[in-house]
């Protein structure tokens, strides 16, 4: 007599929900709840996560259940807390740039000049009003040991990578009014008086905009330990709930955007305030499903 296998346990194997899960949880948390009707979907049903409804006229629509928002949650409790103090200012000034209608980058990296060294009897241009006065040699090499570069030009000027906390732009079309701004955030004294010694590191964060502030927190430096040129604000209360002032307007000095900085914007992303982030679901929404029947 054939010996029969054993049954079989109906019960699923526990599902991981990966970032990728959450991801999708907060989409359908934010949009109208279309089904897309793939994987991730799949997984978060078998999880209980969300729930499937149907309505009279048949259009399906998801829904979290209690138990995808406590993940939800879990995972936003999660990620505050690992942020540090310096990412939890920067992303406060931040939006604050954002309410303000700029367009924000963060932790761009930025090749800058910092230094014009005349060799021989060769001195750069000075700036005029045609030519900004952050602009480079037309013959410039990139790097000292540039043998390419003609010998006169030979290690006139001295490049290095900025890589400011937050670069912002006007929205506008035009390049004349688009105020280039560096903030460099600090959390703490330490830092700030770090970034005070790297006189190169300035001069790459002055070349490459209009203005540039120092963000910090209320006390923990004097308006009259900054450079005058710099701008300041500061921050009086917690991050969760205080409130930024401007101490002191960054002199403005006038700047062309060169090429370069141009090629490294259209290659980043800008950062999305979070009214945006709630509205990307819901145009997306409006758009024909691939499996929705047609009106």
């Amino acid at each position: 007599m054939t010996a029969l296998p054993p049954p079989t346990s109906d019960a699923l194997p526990a599902i991981p929900i990966t970032r990728f899960h959450r991801t999708r949880l907060m989409q359908i948390w934010r949009s109208a709840g279309w089904p897309c009707k793939d994987g991730l979907e799949i997984d978060l049903l078998a999880a209980g996560l969300i729930s499937l409804h149907i309505a009279a006229d048949g259009c399906e629509t998801l829904r979290l259940t209690d138990e995808g928002i406590r993940a939800l949650a879990q995972a936003r409790q999660r990620s505050v807390r690992a942020l540090s103090l310096h990412d939890r200012l920067g992303q406060k000034f931040a939006a604050q740039l954002l309410a303000a209608g700029r367009i924000v980058w963060a932790e761009l990296s930025l090749r800058a000049v910092i230094d014009t060294v005349p060799v021989g009897d060769v001195v750069p241009p000075a700036a005029t009003a045609e030519a900004a006065a952050n602009a480079a040699p037309a013959m410039a090499p990139l790097w000292a040991d540039d043998d390419l570069a003609p010998a006169s030009h030979a290690a006139a000027n001295v490049w290095r990578m900025a890589r400011p906390d937050l670069f912002s732009v006007r929205n506008t079309s035009v390049s004349t009014y688009l105020q280039p701004m560096v903030h460099e955030v600090k959390a703490s004294r330490a830092d700030l008086l770090s970034d005070l010694r790297h006189d190169a590191k300035r001069q790459a964060y002055q070349w490459l905009c209009e203005e540039c502030y120092y963000v910090f927190p209320a006390g923990i430096a004097e308006p009259d330990e900054i450079p005058e040129h710099f701008g300041i604000w500061v921050l009086h209360g917690s991050v969760e709930d205080g409130r930024f002032e401007l101490l002191r307007p960054a002199r403005h000095d006038r700047c062309t955007l060169p090429f370069a900085v141009w090629m490294a914007l259209c290659k980043a992303t800008p950062l999305r305030s979070e009214e945006d982030k709630a509205q990307a679901p819901l145009v997306d929404a409006t758009e024909p499903h691939p499996g929705a029947s047609p009106p």
